[in-house]
């Protein structure tokens, strides 16, 4: 996976990044276990479960769009960090009693593989940052 003006080659919109489609999959999941009852009536931790799940593609969209690779890479670590963020959040969820086992594992998961394809894809414009400067 590349970045900026070389991945624009290849990719001309944020949405075709396998990165975003995650991302946006994991944002689904989150606002519907975070609409469950008792969970939804814990406002402090569904928002901010919520806002880190929005953190995860939005800072890839924004990240993209700069078409710049020294600044996708940083929009790109960031959106990788919001996805600990939320595994973490998910720990407090389950531990609480507003998921389920189940519900803990299947998102926990999708946020685990999300981190590694953000990751993977900030090595790429990592390695394409380095060409760039090479003499």
């Amino acid at each position: 996976m590349l970045s900026g003006g070389e991945l624009a080659d290849r990719v001309s919109r944020f949405e075709d990044l396998i990165a975003w489609q995650k991302a946006r999959e994991l944002c689904r999941l989150v606002y519907a276990i975070s609409r469950k009852k008792e969970f939804a009536r814990d406002f402090a931790l569904s928002d901010q479960m919520r806002r880190a799940s929005i953190s995860v593609g939005s800072n890839i969209a924004e990240g993209f769009e700069r078409g710049n690779p020294k600044e996708f890479h940083q929009f790109l670590s960031i959106a990788k960090s919001s996805c600990a963020e939320l595994r973490s959040q998910l720990y407090t969820a389950f531990d609480v009693g507003y998921i389920s086992e189940d519900e803990f594992a299947r998102i926990y998961e999708l946020a685990a593989e999300t981190g590694r394809v953000v990751g993977g894809l900030r090595l790429a414009v990592e390695r394409q940052k380095q060409r760039k400067s090479a003499p």
